[in-house]
């Protein structure tokens, strides 16, 4: 059988995307497997042990939409998995020439217009009446029910790779255990405040003997900066990272504090303990899904559910303060038996 998923971005939906392509390897080990994605998305689908091949859709023109729909044709798609649920999605699968296209019910699709471009949908969830807030990693998987595939089991194959940032890393601290703080986000209402965060480090040091990196992406290292300055000397500006140096400094961690983005579902994905700060999206939906890690929520008090920015002047995420936060570190590093 050819499969074809369909998960264009974001990174953290991407990531949340990969258990259930493991679990449809687990039940289809002679499939072929491709996955369609955006190209600035590529480096993490590209660690994905299952997928044979990613089909790159490399812009937003006419010119890049019809060479990628051209690649996908060169593969007989017994059937297309819309795991994004936007008409964009919906369209490529359906154009992809598969066979059948599924994707979620019309309760579970972002955007409604999708949903005629589906052969088939998870009746499974349809009939559910916790659609709004079943984590997007189950939600995945209960897609797979179209093929029959009954999938609970969680688990993130990403292969290992050498990462120069890491070694960068270990050259400067030695090989000691130390946390990763990600003050990044794509949404403004999704950061905490760089003040805060450097306080964060300087508890880490202090109580739990823990050096902090600072992440950045592109268009972060002032903002990662100004962590380093406010930890007074406990934090160290990471090195610039890819995907895959991500993977694996995460890996090495002892814990990360974040937002709700990218590098944060990568750590989870991954294993390593995190504490989680959550404003305007649903942890319980978007969250880290071990039961150990620890979410810091203003979800219920937020006025702007899934808005990029903020309407109000006392801003949800304002409100979690450095001792709510640390102590999540102690109760997480507590739970995973970290020598820290």
């Amino acid at each position: 059988m050819n499969v074809l998923v369909v998960r264009l971005g974001a990174l953290g939906d991407v990531v949340h995307t990969i258990p259930a392509v493991a679990a449809l390897r687990a039940a289809m080990p002679h499939a072929r497997i491709d996955w369609l994605v955006e190209a600035k998305h590529r480096a993490i689908v590209d660690l994905v042990a299952p997928v044979d091949r990613v089909v790159t859709l490399n812009g937003r023109t006419i010119g890049a939409w019809v060479d990628a729909i051209r690649r996908l044709r060169e593969t007989h798609y017994d059937v297309a998995l819309d795991f994004q649920g936007l008409m964009k999605s919906a369209v490529f699968a359906r154009a992809s020439g598969a066979r059948r296209v599924a994707g979620f019910s019309i309760w579970h699709l972002r955007e409604k217009s999708a949903r005629p471009f589906y052969s088939e949908t998870d009746q499974a969830s349809a009939r559910s009446q916790d659609h709004a807030t079943v984590h997007v990693i189950h939600k995945n998987l209960h897609l797979l029910k179209v093929l029959g595939i009954d999938a609970n089991q969680v688990e993130f194959p990403l292969a290992r790779v050498p990462s120069r940032a890491l070694e960068q890393i270990r050259l400067r601290l030695g090989d000691v255990p130390f946390a990763l703080i990600n003050p990044g986000a794509a949404w403004p209402n999704k950061r905490w405040p760089p003040q805060r965060f450097g306080d964060v480090a300087t508890f880490l040091r202090e109580v739990r003997g823990l050096a902090s990196i600072v992440l950045w992406g592109p268009g972060e290292q002032q903002l990662a900066q100004s962590v380093v300055e406010a930890a007074g000397g406990a934090a160290h500006l990471s090195p610039a990272t890819d995907i895959p140096d991500l993977v694996e400094i995460s890996r090495a961690a002892a814990i990360m504090v974040s937002g709700d983005t990218g590098p944060l579902h990568i750590a989870a994905a991954v294993g390593t303990p995190t504490v989680a700060l959550y404003g305007p999206t649903d942890p319980d939906r978007n969250g880290p899904w071990d039961r150990d890690d620890v979410k810091i929520s203003r979800f219920d008090a937020c006025d702007c559910h899934y808005q990029r920015a903020c309407r109000r002047s006392d801003w949800c995420l304002g409100r979690v303060s450095v001792a709510e936060v640390t102590a999540g570190i102690q109760q997480r590093l507590t739970s995973s038996g970290s020598h820290g």
